[in-house]
């Protein structure tokens, strides 16, 4: 439901302009107002949650995110919807948080924690492809309020179920790290942060250089801060895990270029193939269909058997393929040939990706930190799709603009600027590649002399990271 809702609504824009009178300035705070707050809170309540405990963040957020969209979806004014958006954004945060540091806790072993962790992939990632779709059906069917009102009985149903089954769990405590000035120079760093990734294309650059120098500068005394503080909010010995951060170094750009595919992708379809709302949702399909039916059957099967690393690299390799392909797509192109042999290569390297690099980040994490490994990981999801929709936008967007000024058609130009974004989304996956051979290699422990004792270093999280017959960065992160 919450990643569903941070693309439901971009297909829905239109008909929200035309019924609440919004400029197009204005039009692009309907997903910004989702995604500030939820991408800038994420670090705080995936901490709150080790403290106060999980199952109370995560029914708390299920509330407010349900509440929320019932706002949204009876909202009779811009700044009404506006303010809904934001709460949900909140809503969203609390519970996407901690629910992979529910998720370990509850799977500790490492067969059934990989499987788990397959599920949860898949049920996110036909979220996130099915918001198209849903959202074209949706508006097209029954209009816009109901992108939004949808959420209502998935809501409370969701909630009944995480109050009914869900153990309740004892949090360290406030007093364990209730780090207040270091909340709010993280919270305001990654918010402004957020804030001018987002709003990128519609500033000067040097606006969004000053806005991202400030939200540096807010990061760089948040750790300052960390490093002194007696009860720190964040432990900062969590990133000298090698695996914990360059996982998500390698999820940054894997999404920035899944989340360009996604919006670059729906615009070619309508602008230059001609589809409409509808069709596009419903061209969007095969790819929530592959990636489910993929990570709920082979995924954790294939990582157990082989590791994730190994089936990191395959599934960047085909989403890398998938997006080449797309750089070629022609104006005169047609769905079958030019689209669907892409979007398919995209999905089956997305399933076979997205467990592993999941695996891989929270294996670094200390049961006590799970929450804010969680926390971690969904951030950096959040600034890699930010960042991937304002880059590759922006240069679809210009290269549009020149071409059409100089005379060419406008479907042609456009074609043209949505190639370019293609292949830049290429670059990034290309490089996370790269990143992941190199950074996140199983480090071989030298064999031992006899038999393992009970004091063999490597931990059970580095064991699962490597899989069955490898030993991965035998160094225990108590150490580190």
């Amino acid at each position: 439901m919450t990643v569903l809702d941070g693309n439901i609504a971009t297909v829905a824009m239109p008909a929200v302009q035309s019924d609440l009178g919004f400029s197009a300035a204005g039009l692009a705070w309907v997903v910004n107002a989702y995604l500030i707050p939820f991408g800038g809170l994420l670090l705080l309540v995936g901490r709150l949650g080790d403290l106060l405990g999980r199952k109370r963040m995560f029914t708390a957020g299920l509330a407010v995110f349900t509440l929320a969209s019932v706002l949204c979806g009876v909202a009779g004014g811009q700044g009404t919807l506006i303010a809904a958006r934001a709460l949900q954004g909140v809503g969203g945060a609390m519970t996407s948080a901690v629910v992979l540091g529910m998720l370990v806790a509850l799977f500790p072993e490492p067969r059934e924690q990989g499987r788990a962790i397959a599920v949860f992939s898949a049920v996110g990632a036909a979220g996130g492809a099915l918001g198209t779709f849903l959202g074209g059906a949706l508006t097209q069917t029954l209009g816009w309020h109901w992108i939004f009102l949808i959420n209502l009985p998935i809501g409370v149903l969701a909630l009944v179920a995480a109050l009914r089954i869900l153990a309740p769990d004892e949090g360290a405590g406030l007093g364990a790290g209730a780090d207040y000035p270091g909340a709010v120079l993280v919270t305001g760093a990654l918010m402004l942060m957020v804030y001018a990734i987002v709003g990128a294309g519609t500033r000067s650059p040097g606006g969004t250089l000053a806005l991202g120098t400030f939200a540096f500068a807010l990061l760089a005394g948040f750790t300052v801060r960390q490093a002194r503080a007696a009860r720190p909010l964040l432990r900062l010995r969590l990133f000298r895990s090698r695996t914990l951060t360059s996982a998500n170094a390698v999820q940054i750009l894997m999404i920035a270029g899944m989340y360009g595919f996604q919006y670059i992708g729906a615009l070619y379809l309508q602008r230059v193939l001609g589809f409409s709302e509808l069709l596009t949702g419903t061209a969007f399909l095969p790819a929530p269909v592959t990636i489910g039916l993929l990570m709920l059957t082979l995924s954790a099967r294939t990582v157990a058997r082989f590791g994730p690393y190994r089936v990191l690299l395959a599934g960047l390799a085909l989403v890398t393929a998938g997006l080449a392909l797309l750089g070629r797509a022609p104006t005169a192109g047609a769905y079958v040939t030019d689209v669907l042999p892409a979007l398919l290569l995209l999905s089956a390297g997305f399933a076979a990706a997205m467990p592993a690099v999941t695996g891989l980040a929270m294996s670094g994490a200390r049961a006590e930190d799970a929450g804010l490994a969680s926390g971690l990981f969904n951030t950096t999801q959040v600034v890699g799709g930010s960042l991937g929709l304002a880059v590759l936008t922006t240069l679809a967007a210009g290269r549009t603009e020149r071409l059409t000024a100089a005379g060419e058609h406008v479907a042609a130009a456009s074609a043209d600027g949505y190639r370019l974004a293609f292949t830049v989304a290429t670059a990034a996956t290309a490089t996370a590649l790269v990143l992941a051979a190199a950074l996140l290699r199983p480090r071989r422990a030298a064999p031992a002399p006899g038999p393992t004792t009970a004091a063999d270093p490597t931990t059970a999280a580095d064991r699962a990271a490597a899989g069955p017959g490898r030993t991965a960065d035998p160094e225990p992160i108590a150490s580190r």
